[in-house]
C-alpha cells in the first residue's frame, strides 16, 4: 500500500523538500496532490533516511506545505510499441497530436545504461544524409555519435530538419549485406524550443511525409524546465527499443542540448550544489556521457543507433562547456559557421574545423565508392590552401599572386558554392556529390593531385573541366 506524506518542509525553484520515516530509491517517481485536486509527477533526486528532494515535471506553483506526497515505489517508465512511429508526443512522453492513447507492447526504465563495451560491434557502414559537406567530408557512420556545434541564429534546425527526412542506410552498398529489409527510423527531440520553432518543426515533418518514419518529442521554452532532463531520455529509451528489439536503424536528433544544460545548472542552483565551470554542475560530463554512451551497434543485434546532437555555443566559443565536453565524448564535430551564412551559403557547414573520426571505416569500396577518402583529402588540402590565399590576397592583392594560387582562390570559391551550397531542400546521392567534387578538383592539374591515386585520377578526372578553366584564364 502506498504511502502517503505531508511533510513537505521547502519549495525551491523546481523541487520541493519532504521529510520522509523509511529510505524511498534513488529516480522513484511519486505524486503530489495540490490542495484544489491536481496531480504533479516528480522524481527523487536526492534521499537519505529522513529526508528527500524531488524534481517536479511539470513545476511547482500551485504546490504548498499542505501538498500530499505519494511515492509510487517505481522509476520513470516510457510506454513502447512500435505504433509509436508517426506519433508527437510531449517532453514528458504524452502524446500531443490528437492521436489514440497509446497501447505498449512493454514498459521501460527511462534511466538505461551505456552499451557494454564488450557487446559493442564497431561502428561502420555509411549513413547518407543527401547533404555534400556531411557525406562528402565528414562522413556520418551508423553507429557513430556526430554533434552539431551551431550559434544562436544559424540556421542547424533547417540543416536538422533535412537529415531527418533525407537520412538512409542505402541497402545496396551495404559491406555486409545483411541490411536487407532494415528499417530506417528517425527520434527527435526538441527541447526549450519556441513554439514558432515547434510549429516549423511539425510542418516540415507533416509536408514531407517523414513523420510517417519518426517520433517526435517536444519540450517548449515555456515547458518546466525538469522536463528538459526526462525528454533525451524519453527519445533514446525509444531508440533502444526500436533499434534492438525490432531491428530499425535509428538516427536520434537531440536539439539543443544547451538548453539541457541550462536546466542542469538550474537544478544544480536549487539544489545549492557547488558550481564548476562556468556555474554548470561538476557531474556534466558523466551527465552527457550517460546519454551520448547510448549510441552504437550491440554485436548479433540488425538494429543500431547513431546520435546527431545539436547544441548553440554560447558567444559561439567552442570552449565553453557544453561544446567541450561534448567533444570530449564523441566522435568528431559538424560546425554550422556565421560567416558562410552570412554569404548566404545553405547548409553553412565549415569543412575545415569539422571532423568524422569514423569516416575511414566507413567509407571506401563496398560502402560509399573507392575513390571516397582520396577525393575527401584532395579536397579538403586544396580548400583549405585557397582559403589560407584569401588572407593574403588581402594584403597583397589578387594581381601579386602566382597562376597557382589564383587557381586555388578560385577553387576554394567554387568549393562554396558548388559543393556546399545546395540549399535545404536538395537532397544529393553520394554519386553525385563524389560527381561535384571531381569537376572541381579537374580544375587543378593532375600533378597537383597529391593525395590521390593514379588510377583515380585516369577514371575520373575530367580533362574538359581542365581545359575549360584554362581557357578562362
Amino acid at each position: 500500500m502506498q504511502k502517503e506524506y505531508k511533510t513537505i518542509t521547502e519549495i525551491s525553484g523546481p523541487l520541493v523538500f519532504a521529510e520522509v520515516d523509511e529510505p524511498i530509491g534513488y529516480d522513484e517517481i511519486v505524486e503530489i496532490e495540490t490542495p484544489d485536486g491536481s496531480i504533479r509527477r516528480g522524481q527523487i533526486l536526492e534521499t537519505s533516511s529522513s529526508a528527500v528532494a524531488i524534481q517536479v515535471f511539470e513545476g511547482t506553483s500551485g504546490i504548498d506545505k499542505d501538498s500530499s506526497v505519494r511515492f509510487l515505489g517505481e522509476t520513470l517508465q516510457m510506454d513502447l510499441t512500435e505504433d509509436l512511429l508517426g506519433r508527437v508526443l510531449s517532453g514528458a512522453g504524452d502524446p500531443i497530436d490528437g492521436g489514440p492513447p497509446i497501447e505498449p507492447e512493454e514498459q521501460r526504465p527511462i534511466v538505461g545504461s551505456a552499451i557494454n563495451p564488450y557487446a559493442r560491434e564497431y561502428p561502420q557502414e555509411f549513413i547518407q544524409t543527401g547533404v555534400s559537406a556531411v557525406d562528402g567530408m565528414n562522413t556520418l557512420i551508423r553507429g557513430q555519435k556526430l554533434p552539431l556545434f551551431s550559434a544562436s541564429g544559424l540556421p542547424h534546425n533547417e540543416l536538422a530538419l533535412q537529415v531527418a527526412r533525407q537520412a538512409t542506410v542505402p541497402e545496396e552498398e551495404s559491406g555486409e549485406g545483411d541490411d536487407e529489409g532494415t528499417e530506417f527510423a528517425v527520434i527527435f527531440a526538441a527541447m526549450g524550443i519556441t513554439q514558432e520553432e515547434a510549429n516549423e518543426f511539425m510542418d516540415d515533418f507533416e509536408r514531407t511525409g517523414a513523420l510517417e518514419r519518426s517520433v517526435v518529442f517536444m519540450n517548449l521554452a515555456d515547458d518546466p524546465a525538469v522536463e528538459r532532463i526526462v525528454t533525451p531520455r524519453l527519445a533514446l529509451t525509444t531508440s533502444e527499443y526500436l533499434a534492438f528489439e525490432h531491428g530499425y536503424h535509428v538516427l536520434t536528433i537531440m536539439t539543443d542540448m544547451t538548453n539541457y544544460c541550462e536546466a542542469l545548472r538550474e537544478i544544480g542552483a536549487a539544489r545549492e550544489e557547488v558550481p564548476g565551470r562556468r556555474g554548470y554542475p561538476g557531474y556534466m560530463y558523466t551527465d552527457l556521457a550517460s546519454l551520448y554512451e547510448r549510441a552504437g551497434r550491440i554485436k548479433g543485434q540488425e538494429g543500431s543507433i547513431t546520435q546527431l546532437p545539436i547544441l548553440t555555443m554560447p558567444s559561439e566559443d567552442i570552449t565553453h562547456p557544453i561544446p567541450d565536453l561534448t567533444g570530449y565524448i564523441t566522435e568528431g564535430q559538424i560546425i554550422v559557421d556565421g560567416d558562410l551564412n552570412s554569404q548566404g551559403v545553405e547548409p553553412p557547414v565549415d569543412v575545415l574545423p569539422s571532423l568524422s573520426r569514423l569516416m575511414d571505416d566507413g567509407i571506401g569500396e563496398g560502402f560509399t565508392r573507392e575513390d571516397h577518402g582520396d577525393v575527401a583529402d584532395q579536397l579538403y588540402a586544396a580548400y583549405a590552401e585557397g582559403n589560407d590565399l584569401r588572407d593574403l590576397v588581402n594584403i597583397v592583392g589578387r594581381e601579386a599572386l602566382s597562376e597557382r594560387d589564383n587557381r586555388y582562390l578560385d577553387f576554394a570559391d567554387r568549393f562554396e558554392e558548388e559543393f556546399i551550397q545546395q540549399g535545404f531542400d536538395t537532397n544529393r546521392t553520394i554519386e553525385e556529390t563524389l560527381s561535384i567534387g571531381w569537376d572541381l578538383l579537374s580544375m587543378l592539374p593532375p600533378e597537383e593531385l597529391n593525395r590521390v591515386d593514379e588510377e583515380f585520377i585516369e577514371t575520373y578526372y575530367r580533362e574538359d573541366e581542365r581545359a575549360e578553366v584554362e581557357a578562362e584564364a
